[in-house]
């Protein structure tokens, strides 16, 4: 499908020089990151990959200061560039530059610009299905070389960071079977914290399926369990989720359901998959938890060590992961306590230097999913930078239903054209970045967008 490219990457590894990776800090890119990692070192290449928070301007213009001096043979950029293609032309005109991102394109790119030395890998080459980053570095570096069907796994754990793995499309549904004959186990169970830890943890911490009284709650999740009769040890040990049997399942089901009617009715139960890394077997969604810990927390070398296999790294990313729930609850525990803008379809919270900027969207996520707003509610935080920028996030409260009519990219998009800044994202989920001279600008142009005429705030 992409044989251009893969003939002009056959081409560069036969070449002298370095490769310059680039990818995002989160667990698809991270994901995204090992998986390319292994696909060059396998082809005995030198390279050098590096994770940023997002792609900037400024960066942008270092970085090709950089890449005259250092003469590397290619740029490659993962989970990121979608929305620099007109900047990356700049790059193209005297190395080649990879980009394989799952973003929305921006809008005024010219896709007759790429050309022999600007290749583009995104989900138009896959029928516009909803693919992650991993997923589409996965399917390229398999069309390279078959033999790279074992890191499958790899591209699932990234299309889980970014929680894509409902209603999974043709080509998702391919990836999954790879992964299967590489390894990967897929059962169906309730979508909790992790199906491998001790059950009243994995209902005390799960994020995926908000339970009143139970989740954040070490006490509650204790006292339901008592109430339905289920054990949490074993003459083995505690028992996980996986341990339960089909009564015991079925009653912790119906208590679930019941203790959240007036939360929303999305789906419960889904695919629990566990992936294989180096003999240890690993629920996904937990790990993916792991990795974006390290990438959140500048651990992200960590991450990518140990998702290549790397028993030291596995032995110290359990204590970053401890660090990175501290700074969740911490930080959900500010932002209850801050001023909130609300309207009649969002709520904004300008957390100013309260909370780090790379905490701030892991934050809104959680915000956005725990259903406690109304289906369709545009949640936005901010949050300071060192720099002095102010790092934007914005997610869409989603039900059952999934049914809104706010494009969060194109809203940004349309409010960065007048205050000025850099933005990136999805439907569903996006990130600006602007000056803090023009932070009230950006908060008054929100409010008029969303055609709130009334505004309180409440704490």
């Amino acid at each position: 499908m992409h044989d251009d490219a893969i003939l002009k990457l056959r081409q560069i590894f036969s070449d002298e020089g370095s490769i310059r990776v680039i990818t995002h800090i989160d667990t698809d890119g991270l994901s995204s990151g090992a998986i390319m990692a292994q696909a060059l070192k396998k082809n005995n290449q030198s390279f050098w990959l590096s994770t940023v928070k997002q792609l900037e301007d400024d960066m942008l213009n270092k970085l090709l200061k950089e890449a005259e001096k250092q003469k590397w043979k290619a740029i490659i950029f993962l989970d990121l560039g979608s929305s620099k293609l007109n900047k990356m032309k700049e790059f193209a005109e005297f190395l080649p530059i990879f980009i394989i991102d799952h973003h929305e394109i921006d809008p005024l790119f010219d896709s007759k610009s790429l050309n022999q030395n600007l290749y583009f890998i995104g989900c138009s080459s896959y029928n516009d299905e909803k693919l992650s980053a991993a997923c589409l570095t996965y399917l390229f570096v398999k069309e390279f070389d078959k033999t790279n069907k074992k890191l499958s796994q790899l591209a699932i754990l990234g299309l889980i960071g970014d929680t894509l793995d409902r209603n999974l499309g043709k080509t998702a549904q391919l990836i999954l079977e790879d992964s299967k004959d590489s390894g990967m186990q897929v059962k169906r169970g309730l979508t909790v914290f992790s199906s491998m830890r001790p059950i009243h943890k994995a209902l005390e911490f799960g994020s995926n399926i908000f339970i009143p009284g139970v989740t954040g709650n070490s006490n509650g999740a204790f006292s339901m369990l008592r109430d339905l009769g289920i054990e949490i040890r074993s003459p083995h040990g505690y028992r996980t989720m996986l341990d339960l049997d089909q009564h015991e399942l079925s009653r912790l089901i119906t208590t679930i359901l019941l203790r959240r009617v007036n939360y929303g009715n999305e789906e419960i139960i889904n695919n629990i998959y566990l992936i294989k890394i180096s003999s240890h077997i690993w629920d996904a969604r937990e790990m993916s938890s792991m990795i974006n810990a390290c990438g959140r927390l500048g651990y992200s070398s960590l991450a990518v060590a140990f998702l290549i296999g790397s028993k030291r790294a596995r032995d110290k990313i359990e204590n970053v992961y401890v660090k990175y729930k501290h700074h969740i609850i911490k930080s959900l525990n500010i932002i209850n306590g801050l001023d909130k803008i609300i309207g009649e379809r969002y709520i904004l919270i300008n957390a100013q230097d309260s909370i780090k900027d790379t905490m701030i969207g892991t934050i809104i996520s959680i915000m956005a999913s725990s259903f406690i707003y109304k289906e369709g509610t545009v949640i936005i935080g901010m949050a300071y930078r060192k720099d002095r920028k102010i790092k934007i996030s914005a997610r869409v409260v989603k039900g059952k239903g999934h049914g809104h009519n706010v494009n969060l990219d194109k809203l940004l998009r349309s409010i960065i054209s007048v205050t000025g800044g850099e933005v990136g994202g999805h439907m569903n989920a996006a990130g600006c970045l602007i000056t803090k001279a023009k932070e009230k600008e950006f908060m008054d142009l929100f409010g008029q967008k969303m055609g709130i005429e009334e505004i309180k705030i409440v704490a």
